[in-house]
């Protein structure tokens, strides 16, 4: 049938654009949020760094839960949940009087997150497995496209109107996703009487599957490569010489920079993939990426520090796409859909491990010293699957993508 998969790809791009902007909105000026309005002088750079990995800890406990509800009552019930769960959590942010409630709401929002693993199960396995690793690529771009606009608007509105209006505003973004999810997301390729299947099983499936675990393992990493600069990207522009009434929309602006050259290099690098595999190509992403942080600690101006985040992103904007492509092939049809819930499992812990670690070095050492760490932590990660054939036998199943 012609129609269904490549609506669905249009319209949970837009769904997910809107659930990622919703999120990168409120991520510039968190650090800030919990110094200025909840009065945090002690510790903050630890404080920031909880409240930025306990939502990812609680997602990556209840994801596979999801993961398996979803096999038995589909992708698209698990987008509505996530959605509409969400929007009403932003709303709980704009009460919330101190860091221990702060913490609270951050737990009860990656309990009911999801919808971005959920859309990018229901593209993989409602596409035909020719245009997988295309229609991949291009989702890659939405959450891109809204890092892009979330914290440019996020960081105008908690400049202009506050820190919880602007959770506010999130929340609106987010009940947008949902509503696109309920009106126009058609399910296909779903069996519902089916078993429902239990998360120790799915665990065991896939710790028999050694390409599948190795690139999980990849995922974690390179994810918390980019988490454990989170709660420092504020504060260091702080030291670059923002003021602080503007250091949230500067921060913006520098986020930014990464979506932007995500947006334009991802299609790019999705092309590099065919011809080349996805495997070189990650490993590219992943020496690009950590000579990028290791240079970002000889920048010490607010422009020539947003110059180089934008190349860095140019490099790194071939790693996650190509993930996604080599986890595809990694797995039968059948267990996608649960493979990608693990997968969001994986890229959990490592949002949780990068800023709770950042946070914790940020106290301890400079934050240029920082990106220094997490630029060797990348280039070891891809000597690591070069000498020691973390991939196995993806080499071959590649190669069969790429000619089918």
């Amino acid at each position: 049938m012609n129609f269904p998969w490549k609506r669905n790809l249009y319209v949970l791009w837009l769904g997910v654009f809107f659930c990622s902007t919703a999120y990168s909105m409120v991520i510039p000026f968190m650090s800030l949020f919990i110094a200025h309005d909840l009065g945090v002088t002690e510790h903050l750079t630890l404080w920031s760094g909880v409240a930025f990995g306990i939502t990812f800890l609680a997602g990556a406990l209840i994801s596979p839960y999801w993961g398996s509800l979803s096999d038995k009552y589909g992708r698209k019930p698990m987008l509505l949940r996530s959605g509409f769960a969400l929007s009403a959590v932003y709303l709980l942010y704009f009460f919330v009087k101190d860091p221990y409630q702060l913490i609270a709401v951050r737990i009860l929002s990656g309990l009911l997150a999801g919808y971005v693993p959920s859309a990018i199960a229901l593209v993989a396995t409602n596409t035909p497995e020719k245009h997988v690793g295309y229609s991949l690529g291009i989702m890659s771009t939405a959450g891109a496209a809204g890092g892009i606009i979330g914290p440019l608007v996020g960081g105008s509105l908690s400049k202009f109107i506050g820190y919880r209006e602007s959770f506010l505003a999130s929340g609106c973004v987010v009940l947008i996703s949902a509503l696109i999810a309920l009106i126009f997301v058609k399910e296909q390729n779903f069996d519902r009487n089916r078993e429902r299947s239990h998360v120790l099983d799915d665990l065991k499936e896939a710790s028999a599957n050694r390409p599948l675990m190795g690139k999980l393992f990849v995922v974690l990493i390179v994810t918390a490569s980019v988490m454990v600069l989170e709660p420092l990207l504020s504060l260091y522009v702080l030291d670059l010489g923002a003021s602080a009434s503007n250091a949230s929309f500067s921060s913006g602006i520098i986020f930014s920079a990464v979506g932007i050259s995500t947006v334009i290099a991802a299609p790019l690098w999705g092309k590099i993939g065919e011809r080349i595999g996805y495997r070189n190509t990650l490993m590219i992403g992943l020496i690009g990426g950590g000579v990028g942080n290791i240079l970002q600690h000889f920048f010490h101006s607010l422009v020539g520090f947003g110059v180089l985040r934008f190349v860095y992103g140019l490099f790194f904007a071939a790693v996650f796409p190509a993930l996604n492509a080599l986890i595809v092939q990694a797995t039968k049809p059948e267990f996608r859909g649960r493979a990608f819930s693990l997968n969001q499992s994986a890229s959990q812990l490592g949002n949780m491990v990068g800023p709770i670690a950042g946070g914790a070095l940020g106290g301890w050492i400079s934050i240029p010293v920082v990106f220094v760490l997490n630029g060797l932590l990348l280039a070891i990660t891809a000597a690591t699957l070069r000498w020691k054939s973390l991939f196995g036998s993806g080499r071959s199943k590649e190669r069969k993508l790429s000619n089918s």
